[in-house]
């Protein structure tokens, strides 16, 4: 099939929900995952005419859905033959090759087929990738680190040690979490719910970003909430870390207390840019 003819077939199998044919939706499913995974399709891709730049094709999120209800748990080898893992067997991990350019290093990482890796990625252990995800040329996804399905991270992106990208699946036509060109994500950061980090951005190490994050932004003077079906974005070049912000009502401003909140800091600079320039002596 072509892929808007793919992209029909997987409408009117997921409209169908439990009563779809499961040899159909499987058949689709796979084609699906071959797009996926070769890069061809994905679940979010650049729109300049969006607000956020970016537009979500549901069809994507709808197929993924339809492949895990068509899909039977089966055994797949482990360490220990006698205790195999189990899983879908429509979601197999990726099979790659020296020819991919990727360099997986052993140790516990996985990347389920349908994801997209670019060549030049480095995945160092343990790492997760799941379906649906697209990771650019030339980026790093490092210890303990997760791509959620549907996460789309851009080229030359560092996902520090301990970072979550979580991946919006359900709803189908929300936003998922957006990593753009040459950005960095810190340790142990959380970007969720549809967030968008533009190319350039810096998210310093312990930063939280959700739906319902307010950001203040130091050097614009600004505050950034939250609208009504409108993702979090993180413009170009911002540097944002972690903060707090006083609880002004009681009894939570008699005792003191206050709110974890992320603050742009700055906006990339030389030396901002020399200081990540260091990443590139561990490829």
């Amino acid at each position: 099939m072509t892929i808007p003819e793919l992209a029909q077939e997987i409408d009117r199998l997921y409209q169908l929900g439990a009563d779809a044919d499961r040899d159909q939706a499987r058949a689709a499913f796979a084609q699906l995952r071959s797009e996926l995974s070769a890069g061809r399709v994905r679940a979010a891709e650049p729109d300049p005419s969006a607000v956020t730049g970016w537009t979500v094709n549901t069809w994507v999120k709808k197929g993924i859905l339809v492949g895990f209800r068509a899909g039977e748990t089966v055994p797949y080898p482990s360490a220990d033959d006698t205790v195999p893992y189990l899983d879908k067997d429509t979601l197999p991990l990726k099979s790659l090759g020296p020819a991919s350019g990727v360099r997986l290093v052993p140790g516990g990482s996985s990347i389920r087929d349908g994801a997209y890796v670019g060549s030049g990625v480095i995945c160092m252990p343990p790492m997760y990738i799941n379906i649906g995800a697209y990771i650019g040329e030339g980026s790093l996804i490092d210890s303990h680190a997760l791509v959620g399905s549907c996460a789309q991270i851009g080229s030359r992106v560092h996902v520090s040690a301990g970072a979550q990208i979580g991946g919006v699946l359900e709803p189908v036509g929300a936003m998922p979490v957006i990593v753009e060109d040459d950005a960095l994500v810190g340790g142990n950061t959380g970007l969720y719910e549809g967030t968008v980090v533009r190319r350039r951005a810096v998210i310093g190490a312990g930063t939280v970003l959700t739906g319902s994050t307010p950001i203040f932004d130091l050097p614009r003077g600004t505050l950034m909430t939250a609208q009504p079906g409108v993702p979090t974005v993180i413009p170009e070049g911002a540097v944002v870390v972690p903060g707090a912000r006083a609880v002004n009502t009681s009894p939570g401003s008699d005792w003191g207390v206050s709110l974890s909140t992320p603050i742009i800091v700055k906006y990339r600079d030389d030396r901002t840019d020399t200081r990540t320039e260091l990443e590139a002596w561990i490829r």
